[in-house]
């Protein structure tokens, strides 16, 4: 059983909605720059569960967050530091657009945000964290955190060894004079209002000095991260909300929020769902620090389907690393392919059941599985300007392409262009040879491409050049990796390249028994 069916089903079996009538499934992101990739298993995971959940008949709702209510804490590598130096500490909807068109900050990365998550087919709702505190939902909450600090304290230092002095409370005040709350410090909360001092200098951002008292209701101020966050699993009535793994360790993040939630808010927290990193190239994301691939940089590399499989396929106990500039781009497709061909084989069983959640949720009923060149294949062909791409695919698969399958290989030819332009190793790039290159090769080398020549005085199909390619190692005699080497290196002026025998098959055969000759001189 997959991950998720699984998960949806103890959902389903074994939980009531708060409201009793709809679950409220849960998650978030504070929009300190381009979100990058990682944030998306968040949304793949709290997605997927409320598709499964909509296909057993249960209601449910899936809520996004897009937090623009977290302080500006620094400016990412990719915009002028000249230019937003100065908005460091401010709330994040008080900084600026980086483009025009848009509120503030927040709203202009998290329009691009949201984007991917529709390309994928995930379709949350959104609200932003400046609704519910600006509104009065928060109130009542930031009240009782205010009241019961001392609680609030005793659990940070039990549960995760931070202690705070006693006349720390759990709100960052919004400064009256310079609107940073980044250097704020609340403290003396008399039932009405917090006394504060804007005296602190974070990360060597600047404070102003500012001392008052404030009501600290109607987003005048914010609680602070872990009790923030159990608040707002009771002010939207949340059943369901998981977590990056970072968050859901022994006396992390998770741990204290729902410590916080049972003795302070006295509510049980929602379901949770921990889940592991996905990471790019082996490395985990920062958005405010600028580091690592963007989501909208990885969804651009796949279709909504495959992206979906990347995001998905693994158990969430795995970790995900897709490197743009490697081999998991390739490999990915031939894993989507893999679960396609055992669907056409009509295998029923949870390589069928991945296939078909990676499909888009308003595609599933009409769901097929049409033949796919590889990738790999289809990278090499669109580099090749004398090859046809739908003839060079009918070659392979033996038969003329369906429509459906023309239309799956136009697809996958753009996204293979794409790759090609951005991210790919050098090792996927070819250039043929018009002239002939300067290359040393071995006698066993030369006498192995002349036969080579004279087999090919008549034409020959992809798969004969193939079988005759492995008998040549014990005729001549001569190591395959020598014969390719020499191969790749007179057409392609490399060491390795796709498979030798299909690749010379769509060559012009003068062209290449020419070639073969010229370089057995």
């Amino acid at each position: 059983m997959l991950w998720a069916d699984r998960i949806a089903g103890e959902i389903r079996d074994t939980h009531t909605p708060r409201d009793g009538k709809t679950f409220l499934i849960r998650d978030e992101k504070t929009l300190s720059g381009r979100v990058h990739v990682g944030s998306m298993r968040g949304v793949a995971v709290h997605g997927i569960i409320a598709e499964i959940l909509g296909e057993y008949g249960i209601p449910n709702e899936y809520r996004y967050e897009l937090n623009d209510f977290d302080p500006f804490d620094s400016v990412p590598s990719y915009l002028d530091a000249d230019i937003f130096r100065e908005h460091l500490g401010k709330p994040l909807y008080a900084v600026p657009s980086p483009e025009p068109g848009f509120a503030n900050y927040a709203e202009y990365f998290g329009a691009e945000f949201a984007a991917v998550h529709k390309n994928a087919g995930f379709a949350p709702t959104y609200y932003r964290a400046t609704e519910y505190y600006r509104s009065g939902k928060m109130d009542a909450l930031v009240k009782i955190a205010l009241e019961r600090a001392a609680d609030v304290r005793r659990i940070l230092k039990e549960v995760s060894g931070s202690e705070k002095d006693e006349s720390w409370l759990p709100v960052s005040v919004v400064c009256e004079n310079c609107g940073k709350m980044m250097t704020t410090r609340a403290y003396e909360y008399d039932g009405e209002t917090v006394g504060y001092s804007c005296d602190g200098n974070p990360d060597g951002v600047q404070s102003c000095g500012h001392t008052g008292r404030v009501a600290p209701w109607k987003g005048a101020a914010k609680l602070f991260w872990k009790v923030d966050w159990a608040a707002k699993w009771i002010a939207v009535g949340v059943d369901v909300e998981g977590g990056g793994k970072d968050h859901s360790t022994k006396g992390g993040s998770r741990d204290v929020a729902n410590h916080i939630c049972r003795e302070v808010f006295g509510q049980e927290p929602p379901f949770d769902i921990p889940y592991e990193f996905f990471l790019v190239g082996g490395k985990k994301m920062s958005s405010s620090k600028g580091r690592g691939s963007s989501a909208k940089d990885i969804s651009d590399l796949f279709p909504p389907q495959i992206f979906r499989l990347a995001l998905i396929g693994k158990d969430i106990r795995e970790q995900v690393d897709v490197d743009p500039a490697g081999e998991s781009v390739p490999r990915l497709y031939d894993w989507y392919d893999e679960l396609g061909n055992g669907v056409r084989e009509g295998k029923a069983d949870d390589y069928s059941r991945l296939f078909a959640l990676c499909e888009l949720p308003e595609n599933r009923a009409a769901l097929s599985a049409p033949w796919q060149m590889r990738f790999r294949e289809v990278a090499f062909i669109v580099q090749m300007p004398h090859l046809s791409l739908i003839e060079e695919a009918a070659k392979v698969k033996g038969s003329v392409l369906s429509e459906d399958e023309w239309t799956a290989l136009d697809e996958r030819a753009r996204y293979a262009k794409y790759w090609l332009t951005t991210y790919a190793p050098e090792e996927f790039k070819y250039e043929l040879q018009e002239e002939m290159p300067d290359v040393a090769l071995s006698d066993a080398q030369k006498k192995a491409l002349t036969s080579l020549a004279g087999y090919l005085e008549v034409e020959r199909t992809g798969e004969e050049l193939h079988a005759r390619l492995h008998e040549m190692k014990t005729e001549v005699p001569i190591a395959p990796k020598d014969l390719f080497q020499a191969l790749y290196r007179i057409f392609l002026n490399r060491d390795s390249g796709p498979k030798a025998g299909w690749f010379l098959a769509g060559l012009s055969r003068d062209f290449v028994v020419a070639r073969l000759h010229e370089a057995a001189l």
